[in-house]
């Protein structure tokens, strides 16, 4: 399970609750690595949700995707995540997020608190019972904190007789270690 990327940890984690056929989302597509992961999670039958504002996001996964032959099973959709409502009826059964700012790209187009809470209370409706949210918060950044702030906070308040919340952060690690954050629906 600890594997030396923190997304590698989070994916084999995630991996035990996706079966062939299921829906899913990645609300922050990003370079595409987790959606390529989850395409190849759901199978043949699945569908993985893909968001991003950024069209160079949206373009590398696009790559990714055709690289892996994976492109029928993903629908990517180049808008804020806290819109899924308007693009996802399934029921959903893992919803992933890596807040913060896309690798190599543009420091200054971030993911932002009120968005993503947007998107985490609309997640949490189409998620089955028994299904995960993972979030990891990168929040070494400028906006970072006052994120990772308010989704910590917003997930302690969340009912405890439907919810099932756990968080994953490293000890050892002086400055703005990432941290993971797993949300169980009971």
């Amino acid at each position: 399970m600890f594997e030396p990327k923190i997304t590698e940890t989070v994916q084999n984690i995630v991996k035990e609750y996706i079966k062939d056929g299921d829906s899913v989302i990645d609300a922050t597509v990003g370079n595409g690595f987790d959606t390529v992961f989850l395409a190849e999670s759901v199978g043949e039958n699945g569908t993985v949700y893909g968001f991003d504002i950024q069209s160079i996001a949206i373009n590398l996964t696009k790559e990714k995707l055709n690289e892996n032959k994976l492109n029928e099973r993903v629908v990517l959709i180049e808008d804020s995540h806290e819109y899924v409502n308007k693009y996802v009826n399934d029921n959903i059964k893992v919803a992933m997020f890596n807040l913060g700012y896309l690798p190599k790209g543009d420091k200054n187009v971030i993911t932002k608190p009120d968005s993503t809470i947007k998107a985490i209370e609309k997640i949490l409706d189409l998620l089955e019972s028994g299904g995960l949210i993972s979030i990891i918060a990168y929040y070494g950044h400028k906006g970072g904190m006052e994120e990772k702030d308010s989704v910590s906070k917003f997930l302690r308040e969340l009912d405890s007789n439907k919810y099932d919340i756990i968080s994953i952060k490293y000890e050892n690690r002086v400055k703005n270690a990432p941290i993971i954050y797993l949300v169980r629906k009971k």
